[in-house]
């Protein structure tokens, strides 16, 4: 569609509660339009003849910093150093080839550019070899030598002491050991299904995996339970492991604790094979407050425009005990915009998850406040206008590079706008994650029995997004939920019984019984209502046992808990592949029907009393019966369509650990212990002249269980 001429106007059109805002909106836009124009005019002068870039992409030809910055090697053998250290008094490399002094042989010593801030070295042929580790020293404004990483320091490696700090490693392996790409990019998702993964904790033994044994072992899990991308977390290298990832040092590094940059790269060639988009999970909002082996490092108090970071209480996340960026210096958004484009090129990423967006709208990061979607929260003196314009220029980075491209925003605060497309006025993502659904699910866990379960409050959890004009990514738990000091829903709902009754050769106890059940339920009202997406963390669908508990002194190092037994998920005598088997059949409906994309969206009953939710989705219609003990015989429910409807997913099979009192698809081969014994079970609308519930038309199911879900689809939508 074109881009409107007036974005700001057309953003108000679209959203009257926008109007008392205008003036932050088209002040926003003009930074936007000004930053834009800075990283046309930058591109053009900068990089003609050095890097070829399309006319039509000047974001790409800007964001090009990892192509002149760091400790880069040449063509003819020799290598350059360049770094932005404005306020720096000295700059040397300091090398295992000249014995970390760089007043050993040849030259070591930097010259400064004073108009530009950037210190650069030029080093002979043959002198650096592939896998030569480095540092930088740096005397500071304050006369203080320090030794530190390049901002684009290609990967970092620990030494050999536990605890030790990282040198840079000059990464310049020969052609016939670079990945060569064979794959394209699948396909960009209308709908994603998303399997959240950590590589280095993505194997069964007890250790830190390899992206190649990622590659190999767990992305056809992915492929097989339904799922169309996968989200990598931990990618950038992060000196303490237990942080998740998120204590990102070096922003254009791999972590080397996975493997090689070329592992990664057969990574994502691999997904990218078997039909899997790869989301990076990338962390803009803060780095690791380590000033050894990262970012950090390179902050000794320079003034506004010269520094990476914010300074003072803006410049520094309490909760996170991290730096957030000064995203109004012009260095710090191409810095960014390089770092996204250089993970899309160098590695095939098809797209981003971002981290912490909440933290980089507000100046206040959003710690300590409770948004409640006054829409004065969101835009005023509060609001970082400037990490709002990076994000618009990020988005429309992504969208030059992979047109379609996935973006994902990790936002808690609600910002309107935050999924409209830059061209109209927004921060251009594709998605939000609904964030509020796996704090209800919680909530409901922890503190009420089943019978005060609240139908209204799920729905309207579930539906509380900009329906129409904002996407969101719909998941009951992510990793989360699954980190020590937590709890995910397996081990709310079963605890100590997931270690003792999830064998199916036993008899299940009420607890099993119940916790299986209700593990589907939330699953499948959350997907068909919450979003235009889904998301899981892997292994939780087939409610992985135990909490994320990675290796530390406290735990004398141990991997137990840092791993995924997919061994319970593979043995088919346990429940936990029921429930596995479950969520895949969730996602081949979503993939048969598309009704995640679908607009139609209706939820026609939600009782508190029977503790039903029904809904249409779609052609699809979604019954849920959430009480604990009520069996409903001859339920009528209204519906959309007139004509015959068929159960195409019934959570009371067998095959997903059910009881299996409803024939339903497949149940031909499962017919022992059905008590409808004639089928197929075909139903039949039944018209309602003065109408029912808001509908012309009422189905009645013969028998809907206690804690049991059932999805209908018409005859000709089947």
């Amino acid at each position: 569609a074109n881009a409107p001429a007036d974005p700001v106007a057309h953003l108000l059109a679209e959203d009257a509660s926008l109007g008392p805002h205008e003036e932050h909106l088209r002040y926003r836009w003009g930074r936007y339009k000004e930053c834009k124009a800075l990283a046309v005019a930058a591109a053009s002068q900068e990089t003609a003849g050095f890097f070829p870039a399309a006319p039509q992409k000047p974001l790409s030809a800007y964001a090009n910093l990892h192509q002149t910055l760091g400790l880069l090697p040449q063509q003819d053998g020799s290598a350059t150093l360049r770094e932005w250290l404005p306020g720096a008094k000295a700059v040397a490399l300091v090398c295992n080839t000249n014995e970390w002094e760089p007043e050993g042989k040849g030259e070591w010593w930097a010259t400064l550019d004073e108009e530009t801030g950037v210190w650069s070295l030029d080093v002979p042929a043959g002198v650096l070899n592939h896998g030569d580790r480095y540092r930088l020293r740096i005397l500071t404004p304050q006369d203080e030598w320090v030794e530190r990483l390049p901002a684009t320091c290609r990967l970092a490696a620990q030494q050999a002491a536990m605890g030790a700090r990282y040198d840079g490693v000059f990464y310049n392996p020969p052609d016939s050991e670079r990945h060569k790409f064979v794959h394209a990019r699948p396909p960009q998702p209308r709908a994603p299904r998303i399997w959240e993964c950590h590589a280095g904790m993505g194997l069964e033994e007890e250790k830190v995996g390899s992206w190649r044994e990622f590659a190999d072992e767990v992305l056809p899990r992915a492929v097989a339970g339904g799922y169309n991308a996968v989200q990598l977390m931990a990618v950038q290298e992060h000196p303490y492991y237990a942080s998740f990832g998120y204590h990102v040092t070096n922003l254009f590094a791999p972590t080397e604790r996975c493997g090689s940059p070329e592992d990664l790269k057969y990574l994502v060639d691999k997904a990218h094979s078997l039909g899997l988009v790869v989301l990076m999970d990338v962390v803009h909002s803060h780095v690791s407050n380590n000033c050894e082996d990262g970012l950090n490092g390179l902050d000794y108090g320079q003034e506004p425009g010269q520094n990476y970071f914010s300074q003072g209480e803006r410049g520094y996340h309490t909760l996170w005990d991290s730096r957030c960026y000064d995203y109004g210096c012009e260095h710090v958004k191409r810095f960014l915009l390089s770092n996204i484009r250089y993970w899309m090129e160098e590695f095939g990423f098809d797209g981003y998850r971002f981290d912490g967006v909440t933290s980089m709208l507000y100046n206040h990061h959003g710690i300590h406040r409770e948004f409640l979607g006054d829409y004065n929260e969101y835009f005023g003196m509060d609001t970082d206008v400037e990490a709002c314009v990076y994000l618009m220029l990020a988005n429309e980075l992504i969208d030059e590079i992979n047109p379609g491209g996935v973006s994902v925003a990790e936002d808690v605060s609600g910002m309107p706008t935050l999924c409209r497309p830059v061209s109209e006025g927004g921060l251009g993502f594709g998605f939000r994650l609904s964030m509020g659904t796996p704090d209800m699910f919680i909530d409901l866990l922890k503190n009420y029995h089943d019978e005060d379960w609240s139908m209204s409050r799920i729905v309207s959890t579930l539906c509380n997004r900009r329906q129409l004009v904002e996407r969101c990514i719909a998941y009951t738990e992510s990793h989360d939920q699954a980190l020590v000091g937590d709890k995910t829903h397996a081990m709310w709902l079963m605890d100590a019984e997931l270690y003792t009754g999830m064998s199916a050769l036993e008899e299940a106890t009420e607890t099993i019984l119940r916790g299986c059940s209700l593990h589907k339920l939330i699953r499948l009202v959350t997907m068909g209502l919450g979003g235009e997406g889904y998301l899981t963390f892997f292994g939780n669908e087939f409610g992985h046992p135990e909490w994320i508990d990675f290796p530390r002194e406290g735990n004398e190092w141990s991997h137990k808990y840092c791993r995924r037994q997919w061994t319970l998920a593979d043995t088919t005598h346990l429940r936990y592949r029921h429930l596995g088997q479950w969520e895949k059949e969730m996602m081949n409906v979503e993939k048969q029907y598309l009704f995640m994309t679908d607009p139609w969206l209706w939820v026609s009953r939600q009782s508190e009393e029977e503790k039903v939710i029904v809904f249409e989705r779609g052609h699809l219609l979604f019954v849920l019966n959430l009480h604990p003990i009520n069996t409903y015989e001859d339920y009528k429910v209204p519906a959309r369509d007139p004509g015959t409807y068929r159960i195409i997913l019934d959570s009371d099979m067998p095959r997903f650990g059910g009881l299996g009192r409803v024939p339903g698809p497949g149940w031909e081969v499962e017919l022992e212990g059905h008590v409808w014994k004639d089928g197929p079970w075909d139903l039949y609308t039944t018209p309602e002249i003065e109408g029912y519930e808001g509908r012309e038309q009422s189905l009645t199911l013969p028998i809907l269980p206690a804690r049991t879900a059932f999805v209908l689809v018409t005859n000709n939508e089947g």
